[in-house]
């Protein structure tokens, strides 16, 4: 990879940061910094499900090497490259649509990279100026340090020839990536409109260790959802709620989860065995059944308390549209289109498990410190 392509791709992420970053500061928004904080959450979850777009169309090896595309900065540049693979392997990898779906996801990662930069930079200089809490450095310094190990997974990810356990490390991180900037989300509206005080300490005492169990189990199912989808056992299963019509089928665990090998091969380097993609998505889809019991839970206790009435709805709503959408991919035989929305779904629960843990802190930790007789006023903290 030479300086010039590498300097090409460095300006095609400015470019990209340009638009987000020129629209917060030509917005009305007084505080253009929780503005951006909550853009670039959006943008996260957009290449989160992207990259689910990215990885579910085949296109991972679109490009075989990295940052670039064939050492070239787009694939317009590499269309001979682009074209011979194609012509010596049709069915590959390797096409000029995958080349352009891949790139686009690094182009847009690439984008947020420099958003995070732009944002820490401001961050520490606004915090050397003000010293407000608003501006505190250290999680926008923690993004920067996250955002370059998701890159260097990312940059893996291609060189190892998509081997599953980088591949679900990367989403992890993404999915890390956007819980991170939720919460930095959070604490910006927790600044701009502080919540009353909550008298049910015993509740919420109650619903902070729940959400958190429901985090835990979230990114567990996220982990295993993704090690189906890194290892094509989506339809390892291709009826609900049997399996090969039996409720516990023939299933190879030892080399189902054995983490580290290549794709499709086992850690001796044999051929992956079907009964070992049958136990990756059986163990995906019985544990979906926990998760749907703790975070089921963890709303209705949520929609007790006022101020996370509106949060608990939102998990109820999407985690039922998450059980619908992991079923009808079974049902329709994996149709690309539901496939995507599952992996969004994921995203936006992870959004939401998110803010909750966060509301549940801040809104105990102010109700510890008010006293019982202080007047509440009426909560806002939606």
């Amino acid at each position: 990879m030479n300086a010039s392509t590498l300097f090409q791709l460095a300006l095609m992420g400015i470019f990209i940061a340009s638009i987000p970053l020129t629209m917060v500061w030509l917005s009305s928004d007084a505080n253009k910094y929780r503005k951006l904080v909550w853009v670039m959450a959006f943008l996260t979850f957009d290449l989160i499900v992207f990259g689910g777009f990215t990885r579910l169309t085949d296109s991972g090896l679109g490009c075989p090497d990295w940052p670039g595309c064939y050492g070239a900065a787009n694939p317009f540049i590499a269309h001979e490259q682009i074209a011979a693979a194609e012509a010596a392997m049709p069915t590959g990898p390797v096409t000029q649509v995958k080349a352009w779906i891949e790139m686009i996801h690094r182009y847009l990662a690439m984008g947020i990279g420099v958003l995070i930069m732009a944002l820490m930079f401001q961050s520490i200089r606004q915090w050397r100026k003000t010293h407000s809490q608003a501006f505190a450095p250290a999680l926008p310094v923690a993004l920067f340090v996250f955002v370059c190990i998701q890159g260097a997974f990312g940059a893996w990810t291609v060189t190892l020839k998509l081997q599953p356990a980088i591949v679900t490390i990367h989403l992890l991180l993404g999915m890390g990536l956007l819980a991170m900037l939720a919460w930095l989300g959070g604490r910006e509206d927790y600044l701009l409109k502080p919540p009353g005080p909550n008298r049910d300490l015993a509740g919420l005492r109650a619903l902070r260790t729940l959400a958190l169990v429901a985090a835990v189990v979230l990114v567990v199912q996220i982990a295993l959802g993704g090690w189906v989808s890194t290892n094509y056992a989506t339809l390892a299963c291709d009826e609900f709620p049997l399996c090969d019509g039996q409720l516990v089928p023939e299933m190879d665990f030892e080399h189902g989860f054995t983490l580290w090998r290549e794709l499709g091969k086992t850690a001796a380097g044999n051929y992956l065995q079907f009964s070992a993609l049958v136990a990756i998505h059986w163990v995906h889809r019985n544990f979906a059944i926990v998760v749907t019991l703790v975070l089921g839970l963890a709303a209705w206790r949520a929609s007790r308390q006022p101020a996370l009435r509106g949060t608990g709805g939102l998990i109820a709503a999407v985690l039922l549209a998450q059980l619908f959408t992991g079923m009808a991919t079974v049902f329709f035989d994996f149709p690309l289109a539901i496939a995507v929305l599952h992996n969004a779904g994921a995203a936006l629960l992870v959004l939401l498990v998110t803010m909750l843990n966060y509301k549940v802190k801040h809104l105990l930790d102010v109700s510890q410190r008010t006293p019982a007789h202080a007047h509440v006023p009426a909560n806002s903290y939606r």
